[in-house]
């Protein structure tokens, strides 16, 4: 079992939850899990196997039939509860996403809020399971078209709302009638892990939610291959998505994959400039820049270019960085390794020619020595071929270019291999009726900032992913189609 309150005496350690019960799991291993703030030990998880991985699956399987038996409203009545368990225990979960991810602790009280919200609109939809009656071309018949689950849902999550994107993920596909089984990410379990002791404590039947941890190219591949899986979802790295793709090809997986980004942000000539700073400075730096529809590239029109960037800068400048158990604007970056690919990028930008505007990078001194700091960064792009402007850089880091007008903002903006968000401040009525049409990408903010809406529908374009989350559309995403012709003679 996994104690809520054990990292209160500095440790946190979890087994795998599997078909109702924690255990150990086939290995012997172990796999150290690091406060990026201190780069202390927080705790240790099990380096799952695929035996492991082939043991959740096979509960969720069996556990299947039964949950799927029960009526929607009473499934639906077990993840309210759920969602319930977690309001009472926000503090606990919100310290202990503090301490495995490194963002502010009232952002990852945020976090947590978020998986309130998203239990309890997909607790909302028990409801709205509906199938269809079309008419049919024959006499004395009928075509009816229901929805019914997958059966086994695979979970596959990143490291930058572990808590959040779990949550995302579980309550549609269990009020749906699915069974689920979770990889919690190595970097970042424990969020994972509390949710199940939280499921676990309320009364989850064995097998209907299950966490496994361990490396997701031996666990995670595994239980996409496996043949009990019927819907594999992944938040995660574009390159992480293609390896899911490859994996599941030969059986013709069902794959929901919402990867990564490159959103442009778009401020033009007469929009609210110190609106679109503020919406600028809170897209490029809330979560040190961890979030897959961040503020990744700016064009500004040549005409407030200048305002903007001066603006921008000295509020980037001023954001606080220190312990985030603390009144801080920004906590670590969650790992060494992602220090150093933010830095490299960087670095081969100004060798391309950006001039850098506000000199932040690591940070490795003084009460910075320990953990993994990046100071916020902003640098000018000489032209739109820049590896600032190309590369997902996942880090507080902004870039910014000009641009002649509207049209070449569009331009640049779609020149690029994703497709999952963009943003665009104007006052122009046509400008905004474009945009829509002209942006060639699953989610738009005209006007504000980042934050998408449960009832809406988060989705990539191109290599930034495949089907999508939130409101109807993704709610229904967990269900397939059946279609019946009744003919009663």
């Amino acid at each position: 079992m996994m104690d809520l309150n054990a990292f209160g005496a500095g440790r946190v350690d979890g087994q795998m939850f599997i078909d109702g019960a924690w255990v150990s799991g086939t290995s012997r291993d172990l796999i150290e899990v690091e406060n990026p703030a201190t780069e202390g030990i927080l705790g240790t998880i099990v380096e799952g196997t695929a035996d492991d991985a082939l043991a959740a699956v096979e509960a969720a399987h069996k556990a299947h039939p039964g949950w799927a038996a029960r009526p929607a409203i009473d499934r639906a009545a077990l993840v309210d509860k759920l969602a319930d368990a977690v309001v009472a225990h926000t503090d606990v979960l919100a310290k202990l996403v503090t301490l495995e991810q490194g963002k502010p602790l009232s952002q990852a009280r945020g976090e947590i809020g978020a998986v309130v919200t998203f239990l309890k609109y997909a607790a909302s939809n028990a409801r709205r399971i509906e199938g269809d009656i079309v008419t049919s071309d024959n006499p004395n018949e009928e075509i009816h078209i229901r929805r019914h689950p997958y059966g086994v849902v695979v979970g596959l999550t990143s490291w930058n709302y572990p808590a959040a994107l779990a949550a995302r993920k579980l309550g549609p596909a269990l009020v749906t009638g699915n069974t689920f089984v979770l990889l919690a990410h190595e970097i970042t379990p424990f969020s994972g892990l509390a949710l199940a002791q939280l499921a676990q404590e309320i009364g989850f039947p064995a097998g209907v939610f299950n966490v496994v941890t361990g490396r997701g190219r031996v666990v995670g591949q595994t239980m996409v291959e496996s043949p009990l899986t019927g819907l594999v979802t992944m938040t995660g790295s574009t390159r992480a998505g293609r390896e899911i793709y490859r994996a599941g090809a030969d059986a013709i997986k069902v794959l929901r994959l919402e990867l990564g980004g490159k959103a442009p942000f778009i401020v033009m000539q007469g929009a609210d400039i110190d609106a679109a700073v503020k919406a600028a400075v809170t897209a490029r730096f809330t979560n040190s820049g961890q979030i897959c529809t961040c503020n990744e590239r700016m064009y500004l029109h040549r005409a407030i270019a200048d305002e903007f960037l001066e603006k921008f800068t000295a509020s980037a400048k001023a954001l606080t960085i220190g312990d985030p158990m603390t009144d801080v604007d920004m906590g670590p970056k969650v790992s060494g390794i992602e220090v150093s690919k933010v830095a490299e990028i960087v670095a081969r930008g100004v060798a391309d020619g950006a001039e850098v505007l506000l000199e932040g990078g690591p940070l490795t001194s003084g009460k910075y020595a320990k953990g993994h700091w990046y100071a916020p960064t902003v640098v000018e792009a000489k032209d739109n071929t820049s590896p600032l402007m190309r590369e997902e850089i996942f880090g507080p880091v902004a870039t910014a270019l000009r641009v002649d007008d509207l049209d070449q903002a569009f331009a640049f903006a779609n020149d690029t291999e994703f497709g999952l968000s963009a943003y665009l401040f104007t006052n122009s009525l046509k400008d905004i009726a474009r945009a829509p049409y002209a942006l060639k990408c699953g989610e738009i903010y005209l006007n504000r900032t980042n934050g998408e809406a449960v009832q809406g529908f988060h989705s990539g374009w191109g290599q930034s992913g495949l089907g999508g989350e939130d409101g109807k559309y993704g709610f229904d995403g967990y269900l397939r189609k059946q279609t019946t012709y009744l003919n009663w003679g």
